[in-house]
């Protein structure tokens, strides 16, 4: 088996591991670094519910090998949180506004909903073609899209 070494800072940590070149970044970090909260759907990309950050892009985990992440920094949901514990507002907005239900596509909801916090896009962007590459079969979009909103107009306003 060919393997690869792997040197990539997640959520703040570096980790060294040999991988073989085949596994996924969404193995990678649900098997190796138990790291459940990226979650797999279809396996093909179209779900959206790997989605994770990768020098702070977001990038659909299951369809990256985990040898093309060495020397880069991927972020997870479970590295959105403050320093102390506490939820984000765009997660507290979430929450509030029903916006997740099933709670599974709602880590890769939140990584591309960083992204776009952090790159300065509109709420009308973010709720638009950002959340357009996530499949949701709860929510029906309505409280995800309240959720963006809600935390757009208060981030604005603060």
């Amino acid at each position: 088996m060919n393997t690869w070494d792997v040197s990539v800072v997640v959520n703040g940590v570096r980790h060294r591991r040999t991988v073989a070149v085949r596994t996924l970044l969404s193995d990678f970090l649900r098997h190796d670094l138990g790291l459940t909260g990226t979650h797999v759907g279809c396996e093909q990309g179209a779900c959206g519910s790997c989605t994770v950050l990768v020098d702070g892009e977001p990038v659909r985990s299951c369809l990256l090998l985990a040898a093309q992440v060495d020397g880069l920094t991927v972020q997870t949901v479970e590295g959105l949180a403050e320093d102390d514990g506490e939820l984000t507002g765009l997660q507290q907005a979430m929450m509030s506004e029903h916006g997740l239900q099933c709670g599974f596509c709602t880590p890769g909801i939140l990584m591309t909903l960083a992204a776009a916090d952090r790159g300065g896009l509109s709420a009308d962007e973010a709720a638009g073609p950002q959340l357009g590459g996530h499949l949701c079969r709860c929510t029906g979009y309505a409280g995800i899209r309240a959720a963006i909103h809600s935390y757009w107009t208060q981030r604005k306003g603060a």
